[in-house]
């Protein structure tokens, strides 16, 4: 099994920022993709920003400039650095990894239980 747990969200009020910790733990042979997503209220789940093993990284337009992923793979952890942060960001946050297990020739995508970040003065 593989689990995902996230950390760092909460309540900022506008400009401020948040940091957002997903690490990822079980029978992982590796990891391929990383990233986060959002979910607001009343919308669909959308893509925030993605990074590959080697550091390849692509953000949601309205969060360019911004928003910063990275990933330590030593640790099996993905980051969100938030700056900025406007009231539409307001959402829950799921990371999620692409992850081969031990013993399986295919990567699956496996998800973090989500944390909230509202955005508000």
């Amino acid at each position: 099994q593989v689990q995902l747990v996230e950390s760092g969200g909460g309540l900022v009020q506008p400009g401020g920022s948040l940091r957002l910790s997903c690490a990822a733990s079980g029978s992982i042979f590796s990891i391929n993709v990383m990233g986060w997503y959002r979910q607001a209220p009343g919308k669909q789940r959308e893509l925030v920003a993605v990074v590959s093993p080697g550091g390849t990284k692509n953000y949601e337009d309205s969060v360019k400039g911004r928003f910063t992923i990275s990933r330590d793979n030593a640790k099996n952890t993905v980051y969100l650095q938030m700056d900025s942060l406007k009231p539409e960001d307001t959402a829950v946050y799921y990371c999620m990894s692409n992850v081969q297990r031990m013993g399986v020739p295919i990567g699956v995508a496996y998800w973090g239980q989500g944390t909230q970040v509202t955005v508000s003065s």
